[in-house]
């Protein structure tokens, strides 16, 4: 050891500031990214909840399915993806099975776009 303590040849640790510059952006990047798709996951949610209530309350028939999603679409205001008419009505088992599909572009920055698929169905 020298005289005050320290150690020749010892490395000094940290971030420089090019490296803090590529974290910044890369923070920034998977910020914007959540911002633009966070609210369709919310609305992809929304959806399956609605399916999933209509499912459960009894409508037998496409045309009153279709019209109790137009209904809770009007409650529901996040909703604007799909429409009744989107909606496909089968039956298993005796149970009326609803199922969705539907795709949402999110501008990042033009013109790059991010494409999301989402599909779901009722319990």
């Amino acid at each position: 050891m020298h005289a005050g303590g320290r150690r020749t040849g010892a490395r000094q640790r940290g971030i420089s500031l090019i490296g803090l510059l590529l974290w910044a952006i890369v923070v920034a990047f998977v910020a914007l990214v959540a911002l633009r798709v966070v609210p369709t996951v919310n609305e992809y949610l929304t959806i399956q909840r609605a399916v999933n209530k209509i499912a459960t309350e009894g409508a037998t028939t496409v045309p009153e399915i279709r019209a109790a999603f137009e209904k809770q679409k009007e409650i529901e205001y996040s909703i604007s993806s799909i429409s009744g008419k989107d909606l496909e009505v089968t039956k298993e088992n005796d149970r009326v099975v609803i199922r969705f599909a539907y795709d949402k572009e999110v501008e990042l920055m033009s013109p790059v776009f991010l494409l999301i698929k989402y599909e779901g169905r009722s319990r």
